[in-house]
């Protein structure tokens, strides 16, 4: 794909975009950042029992909105940020843990913890908006090829790649139900 001209817009067919893929997951770059200054926009698909794990972007805006499946989802700030189950947090307010639906949004301004977990069987799949691009274009390929690389997951080298882009984790990354 290359940088769309101002008086002309982007349409991507179904199907379309480049797309990373592992043995359980998929992601479908829509627009990049050589489309537009705004935003990444992806298509994820989050398998069975994978768990990103609470995380802060230092300055990244995300927005989720779920196509299909379920997610546990989360975004807000702790009273305490325990450092293992994240479901198990409260706002101030009260808030926890919702399990999304098809339709759900989430938006997630830069600082705020959050957190999405597919705790069924089947995979969910969702929208993925991310600004400012390139940073999570890059990490996406970045992490695919962690993921991909088969055998255990290589939580040193995901460590070192959140850290890299501005991510602090705050509960680990899953592969599996706990």
């Amino acid at each position: 794909m290359t940088a769309i001209h101002p008086s002309t817009g982007l349409v991507v067919p179904p199907g379309h975009g480049r797309t990373l893929t592992t043995a359980a997951q998929r992601v479908t770059f829509k627009v990049t950042g050589e489309h537009t200054p705004t935003a990444s926009t992806f298509e994820v698909e989050v398998p069975p029992g994978f768990d990103v794990g609470a995380h802060t972007h230092g300055h990244s805006e995300e927005l989720f909105y779920l196509l299909e499946g379920e997610l546990d989802v989360l975004a807000f700030e702790p009273l305490v940020r325990t450092p293992d189950r994240w479901r198990d947090w409260e706002s101030a307010s009260g808030e926890r843990f919702v399990r999304a639906t098809p339709g759900t949004l989430i938006l997630v301004p830069p600082g705020c913890p959050h957190a999405f977990a597919n705790p069924t069987g089947e995979p969910a799949r969702m929208l993925f908006q991310a600004s400012p691009p390139p940073d999570h274009e890059r990490y996406f390929e970045e992490l695919m090829e962690i993921l991909g690389s088969g055998g255990e997951v290589d939580h040193t080298a995901v460590e070192a790649l959140r850290r890299r882009y501005d991510i602090e984790q705050l509960t680990p990354l899953r592969h599996a139900p706990e």
